[in-house]
């Protein structure tokens, strides 16, 4: 057993993260990354029929794959990658295809489809890392990316490899898993510490101490490690400002030949990535950090509101809603009011972090971050943005 599998154990309460821990190792068994000029790759369009279709893009209609064919070249052999959702509409974008547009034509105008791709492919060449998994069927593949050549391959396991031991050596926290997912967008990690615990805007709201850690295999989203707050009557989680993100972005791979990117290319790459978010998470999971944050939302409490419909929609406004996402913050307003802490009390600053917060856990779990982090932004807002917010009639 190794030290991640071991700090795994170690701070997994409910079972989800030893799910992930195998999860991600089994993906990271199969994983491969093929570094391509375009003119070497071939579009094709088909219907499913072999096993590396079952995870691929369907089209609504006509049920259409669709395929990148990379030719052998310099001892590597062909190579057929069935495309998921996320690179297909990755290659539409880099194509200049509007994503809706390239799946009506998937469907509709398949052999039209394919010479167009193929004709941007060669007259607008460019170099791409294809990443994909190996499936059952020899030489098969599942693309789960495509991505330029600058891509920094940065993969969910560095990242909990260098985030873990410094969370597990403050033996003071006591971290436990809230969640943990990855999708085939990105990976979500949210731990809360057991012995973090304060008061924050009333007595009765209970608060602890959280980190989350985030990052994106296929170039949609940065690697990222924060502090967060969670309230315990509810579990409303709330990103902090204090977060670090490095982006996916190094010097492109300047070879003509394609060919596949090795385990110690990627350690020597990752390396300076990995000390930096071992450093921040250890800032961010110490007790004095909580502590000042549980200071601004105690201080939160005194910003009232004259009125929380009103409040609510303005509030909108400021941080940019839909009406939609408006009337499920009004929705979590109405939540909080009878929550212990809340209950009884001039609705505040606190109250509508909360409001905001509580969106999160009805939203799609590539959406769970942005409302955390809106949360944050309430806790945050500057003067002139909060009057509009609290003076609203």
């Amino acid at each position: 057993m190794n030290r991640i599998e071991e700090d795994f154990q170690r701070v997994d309460s409910n079972g989800s993260l030893s799910a992930l821990l195998s999860q991600l190792t089994e993906r990271k068994l199969r994983q491969e990354d093929i570094v391509a000029p375009t003119t070497q790759m071939q579009f094709r369009t088909t219907c499913p029929y072999l096993p590396h279709h079952d995870s691929a893009y369907k089209g609504p209609v006509a049920e259409n794959i669709s395929e990148i064919i990379i030719e052998a070249n310099g001892g590597v052999p062909t190579q057929i990658a069935a495309l998921n959702g996320v690179a297909f509409d990755q290659l539409m974008q880099k194509s200049g295809i509007a994503t809706r547009d390239g799946r009506r034509f998937q469907d509709e105008y398949p052999e039209q489809f394919d010479s167009l791709v193929n004709a941007i492919l060669v007259k607008e060449p460019a170099r791409r890392i294809l990443r994909a998994y190996n499936t059952d069927a020899n030489n098969y593949l599942l693309g789960r990316a495509i991505v330029s050549d600058a891509f920094k391959t940065f993969d969910n396991y560095d990242l909990l490899e260098a985030a873990l031991p410094p969370l597990l050596d403050n033996t003071e926290a006591q971290w436990r898993t809230v969640n943990a997912l990855v999708t085939d967008r990105k990976m979500y990690l949210r731990l809360r510490a057991a012995n973090f615990e304060g008061m924050g805007a009333a007595v009765g709201d209970l608060m602890a101490a959280g980190i989350f850690l985030s990052n994106s295999e296929v170039g949609l989203g940065a690697v990222t490690a924060g502090f967060m707050v969670f309230t315990l009557a509810c579990l409303n989680g709330m990103q902090t400002g204090q977060v670090q993100r490095s982006a996916h972005i190094q010097s492109a791979r300047g070879s003509d030949a394609y060919g596949i990117l090795q385990a110690d290319t990627k350690e020597a790459d990752n390396y300076a990535t990995a000390l930096k978010m071992r450093d921040y998470v250890a800032e961010y999971s110490s007790r004095d950090n909580f502590d000042r944050t549980l200071e601004k939302f105690r201080a939160a409490a005194n910003d009232t509101v004259e009125n929380g419909t009103a409040a609510v929609e303005a509030l909108g406004g400021v941080l940019k809603l839909s009406q939609t996402e408006t009337s499920s913050v009004l929705d979590g307003l109405l939540a909080t009011a009878g929550q212990a802490g809340y209950a009884g009390k001039p609705i505040s600053r606190a109250t509508l972090v909360n409001a905001v917060t509580a969106c999160a856990n009805k939203a799609d779990p590539d959406k769970v971050d942005e409302w955390q982090r809106l949360g944050g932004r309430v806790l945050e807002l500057g003067k002139s943005e909060w009057e509009k917010v609290a003076l609203a009639a």
